[in-house]
């Protein structure tokens, strides 16, 4: 598995607008990129993540890259497929 980025946002089961913050938060402190990532049920909550921070509260930042791939995770039940996306926003310079 590669190495996380510096600036990433890891979406889980809380409320979208918290993510979202975190992700503002990242780029008012001056990160110039910061990646949405999510798997399995949280895919729908990263995308939403990336839209709303785009739309509502990001000017001049856009997609730079989106990048889906398949995890295998280990369960009691044993090994099992999960998806996994990874949103990247760029600041536009």
């Amino acid at each position: 598995m590669q190495q996380p980025r510096e600036n990433t946002v890891f979406v889980g089961n809380k409320p979208v607008m918290n993510y979202v913050l975190a992700v503002v938060t990242q780029f008012n402190n001056g990160a110039d990129e910061v990646a949405i990532k999510a798997r399995g049920k949280a895919i729908s909550r990263a995308v939403d993540t990336a839209e709303i921070s785009l739309n509502r509260f990001l000017a001049g930042v856009t997609k730079k890259e989106i990048v889906i791939s398949t995890e295998v995770i280990d369960t009691d039940s044993g090994k099992t497929n999960v998806s996994s996306i990874e949103i990247i926003l760029i600041l536009n310079k």
